[in-house]
C-alpha cells in the first residue's frame, strides 16, 4: 500500500504516527479476503522484553496483532451474515477482526481507549476502501451511551479483573437480545477462567479450541468463546 494513495486526511493521519512509531502496511490474508493493516514495526522497542501474561498494567497490549486477533478475523470471515449487521469490536488494536467484518459487510464500529490507537485504525480501514467504519474511544468504566450491536467481538482484552464486571456490564448493555458475543484469548491467558466463571451469571458461554503456529513455529492454542444473553 502506497501511502500517496490515501486519501489526503488520512495522509496526515499517517504522517503523524510516523513522527512517533515506526511504521508500514502488512499485507494481510483471511480466506478469501487480502487486507492492508498498518502496523508498528519496531515491536522490539516498545515491548522492551515485557511478558503480556506476567506484566499485564505494563503491555501494551493494542500494539501487536496478536494470534488470537489472527484466529478472531477467520472466525468473522466464516460466520454467516444477512443484511448489513452491525459489529463492534471492543480493544480492537490494530483491528483485524473488525477490518475482516467491514470487508464482509458489516456495519462496523472500532473502539480502544486512546486515540492514537483509533489512527492507526483509521489508516488501515482508509488503507481498503471502508469509508463508513466508525472510530469510538470507549471507556468500560464510563462506557458511552450507544446503540446495540449485533455482534461484539475482542481479542485479547480479558487481562484485568478489575474491569471484568465494567465490560460484562457493557456487554449486556451494548448486546441486542438476539445478538451474540465472539471472544479469543490465548489459552496461557490465566485470568480467562475467572472470567468465564463470573460471565455465566448472565451468559450462555460456548467453548472451542484451535491450534496454530506463531511466526516463531511455536504452537499456541487459542480459546474462542461464544456468549448470547440468557
Amino acid at each position: 500500500m502506497e501511502s500517496k494513495k490515501l486519501p489526503e486526511n488520512t495522509q496526515k493521519v499517517l504522517k503523524r504516527l510516523g513522527k512517533k512509531y515506526k511504521v508500514g502496511f502488512s499485507p494481510l490474508k483471511i480466506k478469501d479476503l487480502e487486507l492492508d493493516i498498518l502496523q508498528v514495526t519496531d515491536l522490539e522497542h516498545l515491548l522492551a522484553g515485557k511478558d503480556p501474561f506476567e506484566n499485564v498494567s505494563e503491555f501494551p497490549f493494542w500494539v501487536k496483532l496478536w494470534e488470537a486477533s489472527m484466529v478472531l478475523a477467520h472466525v468473522v470471515a466464516s460466520l454467516p451474515v444477512q443484511g448489513r449487521p452491525t459489529l463492534l469490536e471492543l480493544g480492537a488494536g490494530m483491528a483485524a477482526p473488525g477490518l475482516v467484518a467491514a470487508a464482509r459487510g458489516y456495519a462496523v464500529t472500532l473502539s480502544d481507549y486512546e486515540p492514537h490507537i483509533l489512527d492507526f485504525q483509521r489508516v488501515s480501514a482508509a488503507a481498503n476502501g471502508f469509508t463508513d467504519v466508525d472510530f469510538r474511544m470507549i471507556d468500560w468504566l464510563n462506557p458511552p451511551a450507544m446503540p446495540k450491536f449485533d455482534r461484539i467481538i475482542g481479542a485479547e482484552i480479558l487481562f484485568r479483573e478489575d474491569f471484568f464486571g465494567p465490560l460484562l456490564a457493557l456487554c449486556k448493555e451494548y448486546l441486542q437480545d438476539d445478538g451474540e458475543i465472539y471472544l479469543a484469548h490465548d489459552v496461557r491467558r490465566k485470568s480467562v477462567p475467572k472470567f468465564l466463571e463470573l460471565a455465566q451469571q448472565d451468559f450462555k458461554v460456548a467453548v472451542s479450541k484451535t491450534t496454530m503456529q506463531n511466526e516463531e513455529g511455536e504452537k499456541i492454542t487459542i480459546l474462542i468463546n461464544r456468549f448470547t444473553k440468557k
